[in-house]
Order: C-alpha cells, then sequence, then structure tokens
C-alpha cells in the first residue's frame, strides 16, 4: 500500500516513539510508586496532545514544501480526524481500566506502572494490526467492506449496551486466569509474582496486567479498522494511533476520578462509529470527504458531553463505584 511514509519519516517518527518511552520509564523510576494528581495528570495530557500537533504541523509544512498544499491539508485532516477517532475510543479502555483497578482494589500508586505496561503492550499490538490490516486492504478490497459492517454492528452493540453494568466476574479470561494460576490473597509491592508461604504465587497486579493485555486486544479490534475508515495512508494510521496511545496514562488519571460526569459519551461513540461505518461501506460509491468526516465526529463528541454535564446519570452501576465494582471487590477478596 503506497503511503506519504518515506525512510527517513518512518526513522524520524520511530526515533521519537522510542525517546518519548525511554523518558516515561526514566520518570517512573525517578518518582517511584507515587498516587498521580489531578494536577500532574493534566499537565501531561495538555504535554502530549501538544506534542501531537506539533507534529501534525511539521508534517503539514513538510508535505506541503514536497507534495504541494493540497496533499498536505488532506494528511494533516486525516491525522486530526484519526487522532480524535483513536483518543475518543480510548476513553472505553479508560473506563474498563478503572473498573478493573477498583474489581481489584489496586492502590493507586501502583497504577501507573501498570498501565505503562499496559500502553507498551498497546503500541506492539497496534503496529502489528495496522500492518496486517493495510497488507489485507491492499490485497483483498472488500475487506474494506467487512471492516464497514464490523463498524456498524459494534457501534449498534455499544448503543444498546451503554449504561449496562458489565460482568467482570463472569469474565471468561478472568475465568481462566484463575483456573490455570495461583494468585496470592494480597499484593506485594509492585512485584508480579510472590512467595505465599512457601508458594509462589502470582500476585493481583500480574492478573490485572494480563487482563489490561486483553482489553487492548479488544478495542484494538475496534479502533483499527476505525481508523482505515478514515485514511488508508499506513503512516497516518500508525502516527495517529500511537500519539492517541502515548497519552492514554495520563488522559486515564485525568478522567478517573470524572467518568460520571461523561455517562452518555458512549452514546456519541455509537454514532461515530456507525457513521464511520457507513463511510467505508459507502466508499466506491460517494467518497465522504475528510473534513465532514471531522466535523461530524466533534460534533457528535461534544454533544454527548455536553449533555451529559446537563442531563444527570440514572444512577445505575453502584454509585460511587462504577459498574458496581465495590460489591464485585468485595465478593472477589472473599473468593481469595
Amino acid at each position: 500500500m503506497v503511503g506519504i511514509g518515506t525512510p527517513l519519516m518512518w526513522s524520524l517518527f520511530a526515533a521519537f516513539v522510542l525517546i518519548a518511552l525511554l523518558v516515561d520509564f526514566f520518570a517512573l523510576s525517578k518518582q517511584g510508586a507515587h498516587r498521580v494528581s489531578i494536577k500532574e495528570a493534566a499537565i501531561w495530557s495538555l504535554i502530549w496532545v501538544a506534542v501531537s500537533f506539533v507534529f501534525v504541523g511539521w508534517l503539514w509544512w513538510h508535505l506541503g514544501g514536497l507534495d504541494g498544499n493540497a496533499v498536505a491539508d488532506t494528511k494533516a485532516l486525516e491525522f486530526i480526524t484519526g487522532y480524535l477517532v483513536e483518543k475518543a475510543l480510548a476513553v472505553d479502555n479508560i473506563f474498563v481500566f478503572l473498573m478493573l483497578f477498583t474489581y481489584f482494589a489496586v492502590p493507586p500508586e501502583f497504577q501507573k506502572r501498570v498501565l505503562m505496561f499496559g500502553i507498551l503492550g498497546a503500541l506492539v499490538l497496534r503496529a502489528v494490526m495496522i500492518l496486517v490490516g493495510a497488507w489485507l486492504i491492499t490485497q483483498f478490497h472488500w475487506v474494506l467492506y467487512l471492516f464497514g459492517a464490523f463498524l456498524v454492528f459494534t457501534g449498534i452493540k455499544m448503543w444498546w449496551a451503554a449504561g449496562q453494568e458489565p460482568d467482570l466476574e463472569g469474565n471468561p479470561a478472568l475465568r481462566w486466569v484463575r483456573g490455570r494460576m495461583k494468585i496470592a490473597p494480597g499484593y506485594d509491592g509492585e512485584k508480579f509474582f510472590t512467595l505465599v508461604d512457601g508458594v509462589k504465587m502470582a500476585t493481583p497486579l500480574f492478573v490485572v496486567i494480563l487482563l489490561i493485555g486483553v482489553v487492548d486486544v479488544i478495542f484494538a479490534v475496534d479502533s483499527i479498522p476505525a481508523i482505515f475508515a478514515i485514511t488508508t495512508d499506513p503512516f497516518i494510521v500508525l502516527t495517529s494511533n500511537v500519539f492517541a496511545i502515548l497519552g492514554l496514562r495520563a488522559m486515564y488519571f485525568l478522567l478517573a476520578g470524572m467518568h460520571e460526569r461523561f455517562h452518555l459519551l458512549s452514546y456519541g461513540l455509537a454514532i461515530v462509529l456507525v457513521f464511520i461505518g457507513a463511510k467505508m461501506l459507502l466508499v466506491d460509491v460517494y467518497k465522504i470527504p475528510v473534513a465532514i468526516s471531522l466535523g461530524v465526529t466533534v460534533l457528535v463528541l461534544a454533544a454527548t458531553m455536553i449533555l451529559s454535564l446537563r442531563i444527570p446519570a440514572s444512577g445505575k452501576g453502584g454509585g460511587a463505584y462504577p459498574f458496581g465494582a465495590k460489591k464485585a471487590r468485595t465478593e472477589a477478596a472473599e473468593s481469595r
């Protein structure tokens, strides 16, 4: 599949991601286990958003000098649209992460490290799935229709599931983990394995990391077709995904305390998925301009966020604990 990425652009992007991860790991090791404040999360969220828009500004300037303003404008709009869609879909990841942390009573000071490993796994997974998806689309054009139908189905399913409590206790992945490894009754600092009465056991922290990996797989299956509905350029697809994921950890700590305020956001995400799925299904009949896709995405998400602030939540989901997790956490503690 032909894209705008040159060997130099790919190399510079890879170098940037590597440096960003090294800085993140250095900061993590220097700070140690600590509770991330709203202020710290807000600052890092703004930094990652700013870096993303600096990148797209450089991309626009670079392409303008090589291929002209028309190509530069199109690719910049594709990046921004893909970035916003991936950021919006990441909100669902955040709410599931919050459910897992609450269910397993993960201390706030340990959550940062868990998310770091989750982000690393997500970066590798997305890169592999994007390369495979790009190859499939190149070889088999009809895959676009399959992706489009899947997005429409996912959007409808998300609409009907909005506001309902996920059943973590009945989750197949959790049942599989419990049936195949011994889990310690409590945490041992930031360790993944510990000794209990001379028996080596996995700590709940290790189980949470495994489940976050499963979550990454599930949400990647949704989000990768979504970005291919906006553009099939591998460089734009991968860079917009990576920039959205790099800021995921900071966004989690920023939104974890205000998840109930945006209780209608899932409906907005459902509408966006159905829209971009329909866009993909109509690709050979009418190609919806990227600017319209961007406008619809921003309008729908902004409208559902504003409505969430104006319309009070129905109160379902266990009060201050998301998805009834307080009850689930108690049951899990008793079972262990």
